[in-house]
């Protein structure tokens, strides 16, 4: 009897830590560990991107360090090919996915998001003496550089273009410059930076979305302390002047509406 009772003792003891282990909120965990772990590409700048002296930094990235910062723990970024990010973040790899998602009816089925912190606009880019392509619906028959999952890509293809797959924004621009590729539909401030830094480059702009996409930060689903706590943090950073500070650095203007 004695026996069967400090089994079931124990039975309930172990019960009781695994219980209280899966009770620990997203945000827990990061507090606990001093860590928010951060996904992004690093090859899409202005956003996320290496610069001279191989530093990770970045329009999105200094925002997550920011995030971190007013959480009161380190950021801690992981790299990685669009395509994959938002798989890592289903095997809770890392906490966020902060590299220009743009908010999509789609997305939120499967994930929650921040509350928007960027408005993207969407530009049609072609090679410069191409004169076949117009407006979007020239893309028709056409061929579009892109990460195979993101929303620019489903753009293109909605105009009936055919996908070139690229790993990234700068992969996507040499595709055009070359001939490579009709075009690419991307961001209009990275086309932006991209045309400061290398204002020779052979691409234009054709046409450009009347709207812009509301950009936030992915995260999974359930964890509403976490999400909270993300728009707390983004809602001081902008009264403190810090977003302003940033977006002004990158873009010479607020790029929040």
């Amino acid at each position: 009897m004695k026996v069967f009772f400090t089994a079931l003792l124990a039975g309930v003891i172990q019960f009781g830590i695994v219980h209280s282990a899966s009770a620990e909120s997203s945000l827990d965990k990061i507090k606990s560990t001093g860590v928010f772990k951060i996904a992004t590409e690093g090859t899409y700048p202005p956003f996320t991107y290496h610069d001279a002296s191989g530093t990770l930094t970045g329009f999105d990235v200094e925002i997550g360090r920011e995030i971190a910062h007013r959480l009161n723990v380190k950021a801690e970024f992981t790299e990685g090919k669009w395509d994959g990010l938002i798989a890592g973040l289903d095997a809770k790899r890392y906490d966020a996915v902060i590299n220009q998602v743009a908010i999509t009816p789609e997305r939120k089925k499967k994930y929650d998001f921040s509350a928007p912190y960027i408005i993207s606009k969407a530009v049609l880019i072609t090679r410069q003496n191409n004169d076949s392509i117009k407006t979007f619906s020239d893309l028709k028959g056409k061929t579009s550089s892109h990460s195979l999952t993101s929303n620019y890509a489903q753009l293109a293809k909605r105009f009936g273009a055919e996908i070139v797959p690229t790993e990234g924004f700068n992969q996507a621009i040499d595709l055009v410059a070359t001939g490579r590729a009709d075009a690419t539909i991307n961001d209009n401030l990275s086309y932006l930076d991209f045309k400061k830094h290398k204002p020779n480059a052979p691409v234009k702009v054709v046409a450009s979305e009347p709207n812009g996409d509301q950009v936030g930060i992915l995260i999974r689903k359930g964890e509403p302390e976490l999400q909270a706590a993300i728009d707390k943090a983004l809602t001081d950073i902008k009264a403190d002047g810090t977003y302003l500070q940033i977006s002004t650095k990158y873009f010479g203007t607020d790029v929040s509406k």
